[in-house]
């Protein structure tokens, strides 16, 4: 058996073993998402990801901090360095305040979090709790010569930067190829004019008057740059080196290319391994506005989107993302999401059937290579895919040996059983959801939401009330939509 576990590392482009800088303390930063907007399919990989890693670390007996920030300011539209805050834009289209939407959409965020069972990371930091922070940090790379202010923004000085170091490193980019592309950017966005070269990235921000969110600095009124937030947060609560940083394909540039520059120019080390999942196609085409596909997690959940045959649970959906390696791109589509329900639920019926299995006293089975082949494929750069394959080859065992088709030892059971749940449910975080797939439970809760449709509909609001806080005092959440109201069970983890 493997006992190291390697992990695939994009600044190397090699998989390496994992080796923490301060064993057993492990520190890991996710990138968080930027809270403008219920949470979408693409949001959930990473989260699925980093959950997984963090159960399994936690297994091997590392002590794991893992840090996944929200970002709730200086994230601009399109990305860029110009332009309204994603999160203000919406708070004045709607006149509320931005703080209302950033709480909004991380409460969104979390709960569909919760119910994919993904567990809560040690820390959350908001990037605008975490100001003075980002100037301080901003503070130390003028001191070292990479950034200069301009009218009252400061940027990093990129050109400065490539002279001693590689920019470029983590996303294979050529600073040249940057250079050459650079005037037709110049020319597209305005405010190009206060940079030295259009490839040097905003630290800090002079804020418009119309501009909502800011702050005061030395250098004006504004508000931070996207990238030097979790340059600051991960430094802040990992320190000036730490183990993991992980995020999706579309953060490698510029996000992620900026951060180590950042944290480079400031006097940190880069992050040991950098992780990033793969992204989510919809039937073989990317999620965008213009193609009218994307898909919130909610709308999975409800089935209320013209895309779905019908409604998906939250396992199935991470049971889903599980059944590809975290590094390759996923398709969505209905029938692969059906796929995945029925081999979730197999995989529950033969987690529920290994408990009582009858035993005799010898095995026709090698129930602790398997075991072995369980480790050696997490150990190998969490390959879940295989995971799931040799837990289903174990499935067949516990079916045949429940048809007394074949035999199995007290011992091996113990280990069978004990392994089997391990797995399904200790690392790749699955929970059984038999309850929600109960035709009866369905049968009652139509009757009880019909009744409270026909409250709400004759505007008896404390019986419509009283019905979903009962039920959801309960453990069932109830869930109004414009298609209807629906339902789901807030399950414990096991």
């Amino acid at each position: 058996m493997s006992s190291r576990l390697h992990l695939y590392n994009s600044l190397t482009k090699q998989t390496e073993e994992f080796k923490p800088i301060n064993a057993p303390y492990v520190g890991m930063y996710l990138c968080g998402p930027t809270v403008y907007g219920d949470p979408h399919l693409g949001h959930s990989r990473g989260a699925i990801m980093m959950d997984v890693l963090f159960r399994y670390l936690t297994r091997l007996n590392f002590k794991v901090r893992y840090v996944r920030n929200i970002t709730d300011v200086g994230h601009l539209l399109n990305d860029a360095d110009e332009g309204e805050d994603k999160i203000g834009k919406i708070a004045k289209a709607n006149q509320i305040e931005p703080m209302e939407v950033a709480q909004q959409y991380t409460n969104s965020y979390h709960r569909v979090l919760q119910q994919m069972n993904v567990l809560p990371p040690s820390i959350e930091p908001r990037a605008s709790g975490h100001i003075l922070e980002q100037i301080e940090m901003i503070h130390e790379i003028i001191k070292n010569g990479f950034a200069y202010e301009s009218n009252g923004s400061v940027y990093f000085d990129v050109l400065k930067y490539a002279e001693t170091n590689d920019y470029g490193k983590l996303s294979g980019r050529k600073l040249e190829d940057l250079m050459a592309g650079a005037g037709q950017e110049r020319r597209n966005l305005e405010g190009q004019e206060e940079k030295k070269n259009p490839n040097d990235f905003a630290l800090w921000k002079k804020a418009s008057k119309e501009h909502i969110m800011k702050w005061n600095s030395p250098w004006s009124e504004g508000f931070p740059g996207w990238h030097i937030e979790c340059s600051a947060m991960s430094e802040k609560y990992l320190g000036k080196q730490f183990d993991i940083h992980a995020g999706g394909m579309d953060l490698l540039f510029p996000h992620h290319e900026s951060e180590i520059a950042q944290t480079t120019a400031c006097g940190c080390s880069t992050p040991s391994y950098w992780i990033h999942n793969n992204m989510i196609t919809i039937n073989g085409q990317k999620m965008a506005k213009s193609l009218n596909n994307g898909v919130l997690i909610e709308e999975l959940f409800s089935g209320n989107h013209h895309l779905l045959d019908q409604a998906y649970s939250p396992m199935t959906l991470r049971f889903f993302l599980l059944q590809a390696h975290y590094r390759s791109t996923l398709d969505f589509s209905n029938e692969a999401l059906q796929a995945a329900e029925k081999g979730f639920q197999r995989m529950m019926n033969a987690a529920e059937k290994s408990e009582s299995l009858p035993t005799t006293d010898v095995s026709d089975m090698n129930v602790s290579a398997w075991k072995d082949k369980l480790y050696e494929q997490m150990n190998n750069d969490m390959a879940t895919p295989q995971v799931i394959a040799t837990l289903f080859e174990a499935a067949k065992w516990i079916n045949e040996i429940d048809a007394k088709k074949r035999m199995i030892s007290a011992e091996d059971k113990a280990i069978l059983h004990e392994t089997f749940h391990e797995f399904t449910f200790g690392v790749l975080g699955l929970v059984s959801e038999a309850t929600g797939n109960n035709e009866a439970l369905n049968g009652v809760m139509k009757l009880v939401l019909d009744i409270r449709k026909s409250a709400k509909e004759n505007k008896d609001w404390p019986t419509a009330d009283k019905i979903r806080d009962g039920l959801k005092e309960a453990g069932v959440e109830v869930m109004d939509g414009k298609e209807g109201s629906t339902y789901k069970l807030n399950l414990p983890n096991p």
